[in-house]
């Protein structure tokens, strides 16, 4: 290897000290002062509005925490609320600059719709749920079933692919809006629905609460890793949007949490002095205050406070972290390195 080749690979490990360069979506969100935010039209513990119009829950915060990035200000931040059909399309428009809406990342999604996927802020998997007096025990007992389901979803495809691979037949009923599909199925118009683990424990505890006893049955029959998603083209809002989400799970992974984050900020740590913004470097390079980590810590919290605040045990929805734990408990929540 020649000496202009390694001072060439000496020179690309030190651009991290280097500004990100500019960027559409990056520019505009600056210029307008917000982030505009695709969120779902109503999911407990993930984006709930209540009756003041204040928005709540896991995707909720990852907006939030994207807007602090940003301007240093939780509250610099508009909702969209999509359904599954609207989602994409207002992101391809413009209309909104990042999906915080439980969406699960495809490898069609991430290329012939034109978008990137920006990390994993909840692993997920398709379930059924169906009333109590049902008295079924297993997905396998479904056969000839009559089943609510969003269309426009990858709910609705691994559904049909689940019934095919059992050799097992049913009746979809598609219905767009959440509300109205709920309604169908709590009236006994269908005999079970099927979406996300997490989207069937949300509304078991909040749409379908008082309107008899439910049971989601065991069977996972699909991977579902949820997150932020990105137009194509913006390599700079790609960047903010996916450490931001990186910077909440690695402040958990290093004991920095909302309640001692004053305290571990005159740590002697270099780590943590680097990725509180005392040491600078991290910042600039992603384009924003150096004290960026710090501030989203701060008014929003790690990822464990956000899943633990909005999802978790003490919540109605009652979710262990499972594969949201971080790797070194036993899950799948693992941070790419700050360096």
């Amino acid at each position: 290897m020649s000496f202009k080749t390694l001072a060439a690979i000496a020179a690309l490990s030190c651009a991290v000290a280097l500004p990100a360069s500019a960027g559409q979506t990056f520019d505009a969100v600056k210029a307008k002062g917000f982030v505009q935010c695709a969120v779902n039209t109503g999911l407990a513990g993930f984006s709930f509005s209540d009756s003041q119009g204040k928005w709540t829950g896991l995707d909720v915060d990852l907006c939030k925490a994207i807007a602090v990035a940003m301007f240093g200000d939780a509250e610099k931040v508009k909702f969209t609320p999509t359904t599954a059909q609207q989602r994409f399309v207002a992101l391809q428009s413009g209309e909104v600059d990042v999906i915080t809406r439980n969406a699960t990342q495809t490898l069609l999604r991430d290329t012939s719709l034109g978008f990137n996927i920006a990390g994993v802020n909840f692993y997920d998997g398709q379930g059924f749920i169906v009333p109590a007096k049902s008295n079924l025990k297993s997905a396998k007992e479904l056969s000839g079933a009559t089943i609510c389901v969003q269309p426009g979803t990858t709910t609705e495809l691994n559904l049909a692919d689940y019934f095919r691979k059992n050799k097992m037949t049913f009746k979809p009923v598609l219905i767009e809006k959440l509300d109205e599909l709920l309604q169908a199925y709590a009236s006994g118009r269908c005999d079970s629905y099927t979406t996300d683990a997490s989207g069937l424990a949300a509304v078991r505890a909040g749409q379908l609460a008082g309107k008899g006893e439910h049971t989601i049955l065991p069977e996972r029959i699909s991977k579902e890793p949820l997150g932020p998603i990105v137009r194509h083209g913006d390599d700079q809002w790609l960047d903010l949007v996916k450490w931001t989400l990186m910077g909440m799970i690695e402040a958990e992974e290093m004991g920095i949490s909302q309640a001692n984050v004053d305290e571990m900020a005159k740590s002697d740590d270099p780590a943590i002095k680097r990725f509180l913004g005392i040491t600078p470097g991290y910042g600039k390079a992603v384009g924003v205050d150096e004290k960026w980590m710090y501030n989203i810590v701060k008014q929003i919290g790690n990822y464990g406070d956000s899943f633990e605040r909005n999802v978790g045990t003490k919540t109605p929805l009652k979710l262990e972290r499972g594969q949201n734990a971080l790797w070194t408990n036993g899950g799948l929540m693992y941070a790419i390195p700050f360096r």
